[in-house]
């Protein structure tokens, strides 16, 4: 039975990929509903607020009645509480459905296994743990914002091949860019997919930039910055997008604007921790620090950090501001990007 319900696991990770980006701050979750080996249903998570997997793959289902007969196979625990939907937990035992396969239990404290009894006290047949690393990781965002609270944290940087990240002087280009035009296209695409971007003071004041998906379909990420005393004026392209940026400053004079949002913290003290504590609060789940080396070298000091995403280009530059210092990782990989490799690393 177990190699079974691996492979049916399996094909709710599959599907979970799907709803992966869009159901943020939700999981996103796959469902599976299979009658005499066959799959009768399928379903993953909608776009945040709509409706979770179980309850896609139930309404899938062209046979109601089978749903008597069948098992229900999902990658992370049916959930058991009332928020923007009602409890799937509920909804299974409601269509009589006497065995479900769950990949893993839910961190989020208002479920943490309550689904999973629910469902027991109704006497379903319940198995728990199924390719439970595998799910895990396919949330791996909720995962760590639930367990560490705070959000999934990704550094990113672009180096030029003698490892600096922009020259000393500026007076011809401002920004000066590293990565080729396909990798800057991948960053969009990583801006549709992640919460946030955060960028420190002086990478606003000397690149001016508006960190949206401008050659990406997709939303646009929550825009943050480092601003300790107020150097940043409303005119800067951070703050003048539709959605408000996020500031994270020192000087309480500052006050928030149909265009940014003001946040205080100590800067002289344990400043990456708080920025953590912040973004918690405001229910940010993943973001990604996107420079510059000051700010970014402040999370690798603190090992605050999941992953890190480098791009290296073929320019050198003789002289510049040096990129962050490596840190120690667990896993690699390299990718050929044109001109440019692209480095992906993760914690231990």
């Amino acid at each position: 039975m177990l190699e079974k319900d691996e492979y049916y696991i399996s094909r709710c990770l599959q599907l979970a990929k799907q709803g992966t980006f869009a159901a943020m701050p939700n999981p996103s979750v796959g469902a599976v509903i299979v009658h005499n080996n066959k799959i009768i249903g399928e379903g993953f998570t909608a776009a945040y607020g709509g409706a979770h997997a179980e309850v896609n793959a139930i309404s899938s289902v062209k046979n109601q009645a089978l749903l008597k007969e069948s098992t229900l196979y999902v990658s992370l625990e049916p959930c058991s509480h009332f928020g923007k939907t009602p409890p799937c937990s509920d909804l299974v035992i409601a269509k009589q459905i006497p065995r479900v396969v769950v990949g893993t239990i839910d961190p989020f404290a208002k479920v943490c296994g309550m689904g999973i009894q629910k469902m027991k006290d109704a006497g379903i047949d319940v198995v728990v743990g199924v390719l439970e690393q595998a799910c895990q990781q396919s949330n791996q965002r909720f995962f760590t914002f639930h367990q560490k609270k705070r959000p999934y944290i990704i550094l990113k940087w672009a180096a030029s091949q003698d490892g600096f990240i922009a020259p000393l002087h500026r007076e011809e280009q401002a920004p000066v860019w590293l990565s080729n035009a396909y990798a800057k296209q991948l960053v969009h695409q990583w801006r549709s997919e992640e919460m946030a971007f955060l960028v420190g003071t002086n990478t606003v004041l000397d690149d001016n930039p508006s960190l949206t998906t401008r050659t990406w379909y997709g939303k646009n990420p929550v825009r943050i910055y480092l601003d300790r005393l107020g150097k940043i004026s409303p005119s800067f392209a951070i703050n003048q997008q539709q959605e408000p940026a996020i500031c994270i400053t020192a000087n309480r004079a500052m006050q928030s604007t149909a265009h940014t949002q003001y946040y205080y913290a100590d800067f002289d003290q344990d400043l990456v921790h708080q920025i953590c504590t912040i973004l918690y609060e405001l229910q940010i789940m993943s973001v990604v620090i996107e420079g510059g080396t000051h700010t970014i070298q402040q999370f690798i000091a603190a090992n605050l950090w999941d992953e890190v995403r480098i791009f290296t280009s073929d320019v050198r530059l003789g002289e510049g501001i040096p990129a962050p210092e490596l840190p120690a990782a667990g896993t690699s990989k390299r990718y050929t990007i044109a001109n440019n490799e692209l480095h992906i690393l993760h914690a231990k």
